[in-house]
């Protein structure tokens, strides 16, 4: 399960969405999302899942990634799709057990839609992350977020802290994975149970885990220091972000999504 976790890897490649600056990308995410919370009808989540399909093939993500990382939120979707099913009560009744268990029309549709909602809206955020790599993210995120300077809001070390926790999310999943292994050498059982037992299980774990983690940041902060590291201010860009034509026929599709979303959320579709 460990190594489903997909979040924060980044896979190089000269596709269209790759070569886009992370600005576009980041702004169109929003802009993505804000689209998905429009949609009211199946007209207008089918537009948006054409548009998340259409992008995922020309981004050349192998789309078992993209599935492989939809496994650690199996339980998220379930429990989502359970309480829309039965606490929606709207519409033709479909099934009724003892007035306890009621199915209606109203109730699967939303957990139907929600569902599909929270897997495109997942899966849109793993483009971004696997398109696009730490530190481009960092730069783009800190020149949206660069207005924020005149009221003193530190938007470079927010950025850094961002890119930071990206990157090592990989890196503490993988430890995780050597952990467990190792205790499973030792015979320990984290399948086996109840469901105490399985969280007592963990406990040896989280405590090297945890050690671990914190012995890593130690040594990224001395090296942080050893290369005079002070924050943003003064600080140069290696690659400077500029936008290029490829951004402005994204900017003009993403808005132009949009504006479809929203008007066909308008006529109920």
């Amino acid at each position: 399960m460990l190594k489903d976790i997909t979040l924060g890897q980044y896979f190089p490649g000269t596709s269209p969405i790759h070569r886009l600056d992370p600005r576009t990308k980041l702004i169109l995410l929003i802009v993505y999302i804000v689209a998905l919370f429009l949609a009211q009808g199946w007209v207008g989540y089918g537009v948006l899942l054409a548009f998340l399909l259409f992008t995922i093939k020309i981004s050349t993500i192998p789309p078992r990634s993209i599935l492989r990382g939809m496994k650690p939120i199996v339980m998220i979707l379930v429990f989502t799709g359970v309480l829309n099913l039965f606490f929606t009560r709207e519409g033709k009744t479909l099934l009724n057990i003892a007035d306890v268990i009621i199915v209606t029309e109203g109730g699967l549709t939303r957990a139907v839609m929600m569902m599909a909602r929270i897997l495109m809206l997942i899966t849109g955020t793993f483009l971004l992350t696997y398109t696009t790599s730490p530190i481009s993210l960092t730069d783009g995120l800190e020149a949206l977020l660069n207005p924020l300077k005149k009221i003193g809001v530190p938007v470079h070390e927010l950025s850094m802290m961002m890119c930071i926790a990206l990157r090592f999310i990989p890196t503490l999943i993988e430890e995780t994975d050597k952990i467990m292994s190792a205790q499973k050498a030792r015979g320990a059982d984290f399948e086996n149970g109840s469901l105490m037992d399985r969280a007592r299980a963990l406990i040896p774990i989280l405590v090297p885990l945890f050690i671990g983690a914190f012995r890593r940041a130690d040594e990224l902060a001395t090296a942080m220091e050893c290369r005079c590291y002070q924050g943003g201010e003064g600080r140069s860009k290696m690659k400077i972000l500029r936008y290029h034509l490829g951004d402005m026929k994204a900017f003009g599709m993403g808005f132009g999504l949009l504006i479809l979303v929203g008007a066909l959320a308008a006529l109920g579709l």
